[in-house]
């Protein structure tokens, strides 16, 4: 009899530690710590942390559950992005994921999320086929698409007069998408603005000169405003391309927003425009007030591009699993499709038709003489979400 009873008592104690186990909420961080893009990966996961602290009030816990993350380096390679996802859902046995920073990495996760059943949080890649073709419905994005971009790209672009543009881009899906984008926005809100040549070059490039020489050539004898308009991700060819000089031709640079050390080289070109999708002053409200004090408090400079993005991140998730009351995978879904949650940048909304985040863009002109390293850009204008028609194209 007591032999029985004590197996009945363990078998009880395993049971009610399986259960208190089960009370976790278990999220995966998958992000490219390893190669070109670290430090977008590092400050996604410290955003993703920091956000966690900020909606939880400092208890990393949800409906009276504990948060674990468990952060994974798929050194932006595409087939350990989806090795890494596989193992999350199936091994770790999360809820839901989060990644990560490449667009190619996060293309090979899509499928994966549908195969498990599980949700997954795009963030910070911005290839327009992972909220398109490629889309399914356990997807949704935080981090802005290559079209969002191109919005606020073609909305920094004078509104009146022939504008001819060329676009540097890199050669793979994150460039390939932007140009595409940009030149359908320019369609859609500054009809006066053509692109009229396109160059791509090698992720890792380094020597401009003879991509530059073909985009002189293109532009030198347009009428009007001429601009080069840069699409990359990481190490930026702006210095490169203008110790070529395009100003001998009338042609301007209009580089995109990107992290703060890459645009301190910026600096050195006051009254340069572009659009930018998070710089730390533009937003007024108290998650970013927040958010701006302790990152210095902590790190000593104010959060950056992709530290936005990844609090952007935690907050869709919190936000959802409230929402939900938990985190089965269909309740979850049905509390993200169209809703509103709170970032940094100001209120996001997941579209239904896509799980695209539609959120708003900013307008820049680079400062004449910031106080610091970090004081680089003013705010020319706010470009809001429903300023930039957006088109849905998965098809779903």
């Amino acid at each position: 009899m007591r032999l029985k009873f004590t197996i009945a008592a363990a078998t009880a104690g395993i049971l009610f530690a399986s259960t208190a186990f089960a009370q976790d909420i278990k999220i995966a961080l998958i992000a490219g710590k390893t190669g070109p893009l670290e430090a977008y990966a590092k400050q996604t996961e410290a955003g993703f942390m920091m956000g966690l602290e900020y909606l939880t009030k400092g208890t990393m816990a949800v409906n009276g559950r504990k948060i674990t993350v468990i952060v994974k380096d798929d050194q932006l390679k595409a087939d350990l992005a989806k090795t890494l996802l596989e193992q999350s859902y199936n091994d770790d046995k999360v809820d839901l994921a989060v990644g990560t920073t490449s667009s190619a990495a996060a293309l090979a996760m899509l499928p994966v999320a549908e195969e498990n059943g599980k949700v997954l949080i795009v963030e910070p890649a911005v290839a327009d086929a992972i909220t398109g073709e490629k889309w399914n419905r356990f997807i949704f994005r935080t981090a802005r698409n290559s079209t969002q971009d191109a919005y606020g790209a073609a909305a920094a672009v004078p509104a009146s007069g022939e504008v001819s543009i060329a676009t540097l881009a890199q050669d793979y899906a994150f460039g390939k998408d932007g140009v595409a984008a940009l030149k359908n926005a320019l369609a859609e809100i500054r009809p006066n603005a053509k692109v009229v040549f396109e160059e791509y070059a090698p992720q890792n490039a380094t020597d401009f000169t003879a991509s530059a020489q073909r985009i002189f050539d293109a532009l030198k004898d347009k009428p009007g405003k001429k601009i080069i308009n840069i699409i990359w991700a990481g190490q930026h060819p702006l210095p490169k391309i203008a110790d070529l000089k395009p100003e001998r031709f009338g042609i301007e640079i209009a580089p995109g927003g990107n992290i703060l050390p890459a645009m301190q080289i910026y600096k050195n070109y006051p009254g340069m425009e572009g659009a930018v999708y998070y710089y730390y002053a533009f937003p007024k409200n108290a998650m970013n007030d927040w958010l701006v004090a302790e990152h210095q408090k902590r790190y000593n400079a104010p959060p950056d591009f992709f530290t936005a993005g990844g609090f952007a991140a935690a907050s869709a998730a919190v936000t959802a699993i409230q929402k939900a009351g938990g985190t089965d995978t269909e309740k979850l879904i049905t509390a993200m499709e169209g809703m509103t949650f709170e970032t940094p940048k100001g209120p996001m909304t997941f579209r239904k038709e896509d799980h695209q985040a539609l959120q708003d863009m900013y307008h820049f002109k680079v400062k004449a003489n910031g106080k610091d390293a970090n004081d680089l850009l003013d705010l020319v204008a706010t470009i809001p979400a429903d300023k930039m028609p957006i088109p849905v194209r998965n098809k779903r």
